[in-house]
């Protein structure tokens, strides 16, 4: 697996998305709903997050060879009660605990995932990004400024780009969809620095797409800053806001987003 993070990083990143998720909601209600996520409270959210962390902690922890159903996880589902402190607290102890067991566990380490790869590596990068894009949830339940280092949401692209795939190759019927040639998608950062290439063409072809970084024309484009893209990528800024700039087949871009969400 090729990516922009190391193994250090991923474990810094879900420490720091962590606390910047707690400090979005710090002093929100926590009764709110989640506009991108209708389902859930702010709590809820919240919630989620931190029972994912010791989720996936009890499955480093253990080397686990299978799945660990979530009822059996420890203290997963956070304190009892509405008090925002103790969440607080709660939500700090499950990402640093995390954290401790990937860093004790290691590179390379072999653990059960549900994808491609069953190394603690996959979970460290894929909890680094679950924190940031619901971080991002978080930031607009709570209506505060939401921004991710270049490099950081470069390869949250990247990766949400291979769970399409995998998912393709899985049998999952909406990724299916995902084929028949002639159409390209574009997705093109307009602020990338620091020597991040932040562009990227999916094309889709008989057997289905692929996808590589790269400045080609395109069926349909989206420009603009690299979060705003990422957000897009990840439903959770409308393709028509007018912090992008969708040119081309609008609808080839729907079809892609109404077949590719996750997290």
């Amino acid at each position: 697996m090729t990516t922009l993070l190391g193994y250090d990083r991923y474990g810094h990143e879900i420490t720091a998305q962590t606390d910047l998720l707690r400090a979005a909601i710090a002093g929100a209600d926590l009764a709110a709903p989640v506009p991108s996520c209708p389902e859930w409270t702010l709590g809820q959210l919240a919630r989620h997050v931190g029972g994912a962390h010791r989720w996936v902690e009890a499955i480093v922890r253990t080397r686990a060879e299978q799945d660990i159903p979530e009822d059996e996880v420890p203290d997963a589902e956070g304190p009892a009660g509405d008090d925002p402190a103790a969440l607080d607290a709660w939500l700090a102890d499950g990402a640093a605990k995390l954290v401790g067991a990937l860093r004790e566990a290691g590179p390379g380490a072999g653990v059960w995932t549900w994808a491609w790869e069953r190394t603690t590596d996959f979970w460290a990068r894929r909890m680094a990004h679950e924190t940031v894009i619901h971080r991002a949830d978080a930031a607009l339940a709570a209506g505060v400024p939401f921004e991710v280092a270049p490099d950081v949401a470069a390869d949250t692209i990247d990766e949400l780009l291979q769970l399409v795939g995998f998912a393709a190759a899985s049998g999952d019927p909406e990724a299916a969809e995902l084929r028949g040639p002639g159409r390209t998608l574009h997705f093109h950062a307009t602020d990338a620095d620091g020597g991040v290439d932040a562009e990227w063409l999916v094309e889709f072809g008989e057997e289905g797409f692929g996808w590589r970084r790269g400045h080609e024309k395109a069926t349909v484009a989206v420009r603009g800053p690299l979060t705003d893209v990422l957000l897009v990528l990840y439903r959770r800024l409308p393709a028509d806001s007018d912090r992008v700039e969708v040119l081309g087949d609008a609808k080839l871009l729907d079809f892609w987003l109404e077949r590719t969400s996750f997290g």
